[in-house]
């Protein structure tokens, strides 16, 4: 994997979709929000580029796509998105996982029982969604920790361009085939078509009039559905394990809410709860030491800009900053950033 020294977060560009076009190829059908085909990743790419230019004063139909690049080389290997509202073009559609409370005085019987209901509640929230890094020889943590974070170091800088919460969706159970328990249990009876037909349709989208047009409008007891189905309810794609632990790491926490193909878990938080909003600290550029490197203990930080229409993000190794004003960059770091001497970085522990 590449040495994390190396690795530079920034916004995408239009010579960036080849790489991008590969990144799909290698990915899983797992990976459901990632643009698959040229002509939605020209989309993607088109509509960030806008979002970045654009002077936004309230969040609106703006989606922000951030690649991870080996400075060294300038190879793309992971992509990662970023919408200021979810379903900003119709509604955000996602299964509300309900608890009714069934009582017969006569039988004496008093029990829960859980129902899935169709719901537009994640709708206007912003939403994480497209991240993926190229396995290769294995992915690095920090690297992966560094792309998915990145964005929200974004979102604490230019807090105007998105809403007061965010969520991401993670790809739910799945066999290396495609095939997946709660959509056959459920999906596959109301569209009529496989899973991963079913994703290709829609490009991930969870917004489409078709959902709503085919979906079931009333609850659905969990109960009724077979067990395979029931058991892979909330539950995380093999894949998804390492976003999982960044998120939760970051402060987002699982709720009410599962996805409606198939199951996988929504988390959800309120932007005063997430790290890179509550913890980052603003600090004065400084030029590094040139002598050799102290034996002190340092702490990695992930370390941006602070201008939302030229933003970076990289990590960096440095003594703790809670008591000084300023971060001493190497010249490599502040080159990666296009930052000089005097100008302020926004910095978070990873």
């Amino acid at each position: 994997m590449t040495a994390p020294s190396t690795l530079l977060v920034r916004p995408v560009t239009e010579a960036d979709i080849p790489a991008l076009e590969a990144l799909a190829a290698g990915a899983t059908a797992g990976v459901h929000t990632l643009p698959k085909h040229r002509d939605a990743i020209e989309r993607a790419v088109q509509r960030s580029i806008a979002s970045f230019a654009a002077r936004v004063d309230l969040p609106s139909e703006e989606s922000y796509t951030f690649v991870l690049e080996d400075s060294a080389t300038g190879r793309v290997i992971g992509s990662a998105a970023l919408a200021a509202m979810a379903g900003i073009n119709g509604t955000f559609f996602a299964f509300r996982n309900d608890v009714m409370q069934q009582v017969s005085r006569d039988l004496n019987i008093s029990h829960s029982v859980h129902a899935l209901t169709l719901c537009s509640g994640l709708t206007g929230h912003s939403q994480l969604s497209s991240f993926y890094v190229d396995g290769g020889d294995g992915i690095d943590e920090a690297a992966a920790a560094l792309l998915s974070r990145a964005r929200l170091l974004f979102a604490a800088i230019a807090p105007q361009r998105f809403g007061d919460r965010f969520f991401a969706s993670l790809a739910g159970v799945t066999g290396s085939d495609g095939h997946s328990p709660f959509w056959e249990a459920l999906g596959r009876k109301f569209f009529q078509i496989d899973f991963l037909e079913a994703e290709r349709l829609i490009e991930g989208g969870r917004n489409r009039s078709l959902i709503i047009e085919l979906m079931p409008h009333y609850p659905v007891y969990v109960p009724l559905l077979p067990g395979d189905a029931q058991a892979a309810m909330g539950q995380v794609h093999g894949e998804g394990e390492l976003p999982l632990q960044i998120l939760s790491d970051e402060g987002f926490e699982p709720d009410e809410f599962i996805d409606i193909f198939d199951g996988g878990p929504i988390l959800q938080a309120h932007k005063h709860a997430l790290r890179s909003f509550s913890a980052a600290l603003s600090r004065r550029v400084a030029a590094a030491d040139e002598q050799p490197a102290s034996q002190s203990a340092t702490v990695t930080y992930l370390v941006s800009t602070t201008s939302d229409n030229q933003f970076r993000a990289i990590l960096f190794d440095a003594p703790a900053l809670d008591l000084s004003d300023s971060i001493a960059l190497s010249a490599d770091a502040r080159h990666r950033l296009q930052v000089v001497v005097g100008d302020t970085v926004k910095c978070v522990t990873l």
